[in-house]
């Protein structure tokens, strides 16, 4: 297995992603090879800092970064030689299995719909996060980013994914989903969520629990959380303003840290033909690490493949 990790992504990269990759390199063995998609100059450099063998890794040199600022699509297209444009040109060759980057999340969303595009199928392909739950183990919410305005058949096709998702790479067993909404009562919400909600009653493709309220997104009662991107988001920046607001007024406890994103690394983008994992922009070299290590497991799992065949037969609802 190669796995294509750019280097010059994130905030303190390239230091922190070398770090993290060699770190990565030492739990793969020869299992998996990481390729180094950057400067060269710089990631040799930073290999040697951390007395890494350099012959343990494959390095692909580039010229240009794509800034955490820069607009996503005049980038990628004129950016050719960025770290992001040309992992993405590996993936879509087949000369990588997975590509990683905590760079401009715009420019990975864009590439991965422009090199190894969408899955027959899939309307929008969507960004996911995982929440840690009250009593142990993950969740997951999406979308997060990706898509701000979604039809209900989109927020259907999400619960699919996520499922999926869910299930083949975090093994959790028929994972319950949920629709964020204002009430439990099918009644209730805007009318995105209530006509979501007329699809997902009706289907046999994940197990569908009906509407879940903000409250519940840590809980047991839901393992998939499906919302648009603008209100996922906002979840998410919310339970990440907690976690740092009781970190600094000194609380400790194992389930606070368990939100520390350093934990999970990066989380796939779903719904696109190749494994491509995004990670957080501030990343330091332990989530850089397991941002490797997810997309280890994203490709081991054959989840690509499952969604494949999850959507090739699959029968558009009634709405």
């Amino acid at each position: 297995m190669k796995i294509g990790f750019d280097i010059m992504g994130g905030d303190f990269a390239p230091k922190e992603a070398i770090a993290g990759a060699v770190i990565a390199k030492k739990e793969f063995g020869e299992s998996v090879t990481i390729v180094l998609i950057g400067d060269k100059d710089q990631a040799i450099q930073h290999l040697e800092k951390e007395g890494a063998n350099l012959a343990d890794f494959e390095i692909v040199h580039t010229t240009e970064i794509i800034g955490m600022s820069e607009h996503p699509t005049k980038a990628i297209s004129q950016k050719k030689d960025s770290s992001i444009s040309v992992g993405f040109g590996l993936l879509a060759r087949k000369k990588i299995d997975a590509f990683v980057s905590a760079g401009n999340t715009g420019a990975m969303l864009v590439g991965a719909m422009f090199s190894v595009k969408p899955i027959e199928g899939v309307i929008r392909p969507c960004v996911t996060a995982l929440v840690p739950k009250a009593k142990g183990g993950v969740g997951l919410i999406l979308d997060v980013g990706a898509n701000a305005d979604c039809k209900p058949d989109v927020l259907y096709q999400f619960g699919i994914l996520g499922s999926l998702l869910l299930q083949h790479v975090y093994k959790k067993q028929d994972p319950k989903v949920g629709l964020l909404s204002i009430g439990e009562e099918k009644e209730k919400g805007n009318l995105v969520t209530i006509s979501a909600h007329q699809i997902m009653e009706d289907t046999n493709q994940f197990h569908f629990i009906g509407n879940v309220e903000g409250r519940d997104i840590i809980s047991d009662k839901v393992d998939v959380v499906v919302c648009d991107g603008f209100t996922g988001n906002v979840v998410l920046k919310a339970l990440e303003s907690m976690y740092f607001v009781l970190r600094k007024r000194g609380i400790t406890d194992d389930y606070l840290e368990s939100f520390n994103y350093e934990n999970f690394g990066g989380t796939p983008i779903l719904g696109v033909n190749a494994p491509v994992i995004i990670g957080h922009g501030i990343s330091n070299a332990k989530a850089f690490k397991n941002m490797l290590l997810s997309a280890r497991d994203v490709v081991d799992s054959k989840l690509i493949e499952i969604i494949h065949d999850a959507f090739q037969n699959l029968v558009p609802p009634s709405q």
